[in-house]
């Protein structure tokens, strides 16, 4: 039960952005910007934690999830270190994430090579 949980909450969120893209003039990149502070708030007013508890992957791998993550390591490390950890319990708490998405973008440059489409 918890895959279907996964894969319905996480369909639901593609679904949302796919009817945004079809429906709305907003870009891909202001759709998963918007995603991220909408992680962020969501999470900073309590509603995210019940999703997450809900849907478990489906709620933490998409982009939501990245704001999610953020604000629970801002959170997180304000409670350890004070005011500081405001600007760096974000980083700290995404750091695997990023590092990965640098490393595979890295990988995949090895194995195909952009091109002038005019």
């Amino acid at each position: 039960m918890e895959y279907v949980r996964a894969f319905l909450l996480g369909g639901a969120i593609c679904a949302l952005s796919q009817i945004l893209i079809d429906r709305t003039r907003l870009t891909p990149a202001r759709i998963l910007s918007g995603y991220v502070v909408l992680g962020l708030v969501l999470t900073a007013l309590g509603v995210y934690q019940p999703l997450v508890d809900f849907g478990g992957a489906g709620a933490t791998v998409p982009i939501l999830g990245f704001g999610y993550s953020m604000a629970r390591g801002v959170e997180q490390a304000v409670a350890q270190n004070g005011l500081i950890g405001a600007f760096t319990g974000g980083l700290s708490a995404t750091a695997g994430g990023i590092a990965a998405a640098v490393f595979f973008s890295l990988l995949a440059t090895f194995f195909f090579r952009p091109h002038d489409p005019s």
